[in-house]
């Protein structure tokens, strides 16, 4: 695995994993709020989907070893759009898979630009300001205290400026690329109405699957190998 840094046009250094395993097709990994690319979930994640592609996973800003400060996805499509950028150089084929608001900012990557094969977006919200997020429902604090990572926590930094968002279900129209929605029916952070609804309303190629899970990478902890299957089978 190699480990480095690309730096994206507004100055922030994004710290990327790049898994070679020979394989021509490339996927790359969005993590959500709170996670980071070194995570055991997305490490675990990444060496798994290793066997069948190339991956990519980084940190968006604000998180990790990345620099700058998270936007709750006002700014971090400028990071993917960096890490995109730079996996065209290598890769004729590319496939983006997002978690919750990993899941937005590859949505609205696939508004903007038409350099994507396919996208696969987990427990994604269809607006930001409508995010249930029950964090003291025993659904929601009992896998986050399970998944601690001293080291991860103390890396996030979240941005203290409210900024204008993008809303996926106003653009989702936009998104040409196959995509797959993947939700969690007992989701207590993004109800998995979110992600029924940018579903409903997308006109790409598309499919829905429901897991018996919560929210995000969850739902491959929960299930690593149908999590994985299932994705495989829509990329491939």
């Amino acid at each position: 695995m190699e480990k480095f840094f690309l730096k994206t046009s507004d100055g922030i250094k994004i710290a990327v994993n790049h898994h070679k395993s020979g394989h021509k097709e490339l996927v790359i990994l969005i993590h959500g709020w709170f996670m980071t690319k070194d995570s055991k979930a997305f490490s675990s994640m990444a060496k798994d989907f290793s066997e069948h592609f190339e991956v990519i996973s980084f940190d968006c800003r604000g998180h990790g070893k990345s620099s700058g400060f998270y936007t709750f996805t006002s700014k971090e499509t400028i990071d993917l759009e960096t890490v995109v950028n730079y996996a065209k150089k290598y890769y004729e084929k590319i496939y983006l898979i997002g978690f919750s608001l990993g899941g937005a900012i590859a949505l609205i990557h696939g508004a903007i630009h038409s350099d994507i094969d396919k996208i696969i977006v987990v427990s994604a919200p269809s607006d930001f300001s409508k995010i249930e997020n029950q964090m003291w429902k025993k659904e929601a604090w009992i896998p986050t205290l399970k998944k601690f990572e001293l080291k991860r926590w103390i890396s996030v930094r979240p941005s203290l400026i409210i900024r204008k968002k993008i809303k996926p279900i106003e653009i989702i129209e936009n998104v040409k690329t196959p995509t797959l929605f993947i939700a969690g029916v007992k989701d207590p952070t993004v109800h998995n109405w979110h992600t029924k609804k940018l579903y409903d309303k997308a006109i790409c190629k598309k499919h829905f699957e429901l897991f018996n899970s919560i929210h995000a990478e969850d739902l491959y902890l929960d299930e690593p190998e149908k999590f994985i299957n299932t994705c495989i089978n829509w990329l491939k």
